[in-house]
């Protein structure tokens, strides 16, 4: 039995979000991202997400300024410009905070990767909150705010470390053609390319 079906207004309202996601070929989106470490400051960064199926994004930050984060599908590559450094990962392996965000690349099934799942009324529509199914992912709680037509305006994600990282989508936009090469990593000259350590 699903683990929805004992509120049936949640489980419409998730199958809705999952048919938005999961239906979209390209999505376009601009992000707002919180990092909280553990009794730290908070780091606030911004930028453009483009995504295009299967599993290619590309996070384009405008602060910091050319900073980006890019899936070709196989791999990915984080470039931080202030180092004038590139780390390389297996997709696959990459046990990222942002994997919650799994829903933006389509690959989006609430009842199969959470559990305890819960609604209440937010002010820019439904908070849900829910919590991994399996304990070896590095995240323990995850928040999504879902809104009247079902787009994500907020994911925010509790890693095991009680550290938060949280993303404000706004100015969503389904279906925008994106050239190929938006979603390959080109090192910028003189960057230092490194694998990233499993």
């Amino acid at each position: 039995m699903s683990a929805l079906a004992a509120d049936p207004g949640l489980d419409k309202l998730l199958k809705n979000v999952e048919n938005r996601y999961n239906k979209a070929k390209t999505l376009e989106v601009l992000f707002n991202e919180s990092y909280t470490p553990q009794g730290k400051p908070q780091r606030s960064e911004s930028g453009t997400l483009m995504l295009r199926k299967p599993g290619r994004m590309r996070w384009e930050y405008s602060q910091p300024k050319g900073k980006l984060f890019v899936s070709d599908g196989k791999f990915l590559w984080l470039y931080t410009p202030a180092d004038n450094r590139a780390e390389k990962m297996k997709l696959q392996e990459s046990d990222d905070m942002r994997a919650p965000l799994a829903f933006l690349l389509g690959r989006l099934n609430f009842d199969k990767d959470f559990r305890n799942l819960q609604a209440r009324p937010d002010a820019a529509g439904t908070r849900i909150t829910a919590e991994p199914k399996t304990d070896n992912l590095p995240y323990t709680a995850v928040e999504f705010v879902v809104a009247p037509d079902y787009q994500i305006r907020e994911v925010k994600v509790t890693g095991f470390d009680n550290s938060i990282l949280a993303f404000a989508f706004d100015r969503e936009k389904v279906g925008p053609p994106f050239d190929a090469k938006l979603f390959q990593f080109k090192a910028p000259p003189g960057a230092q390319v490194v694998e990233a350590e499993q």
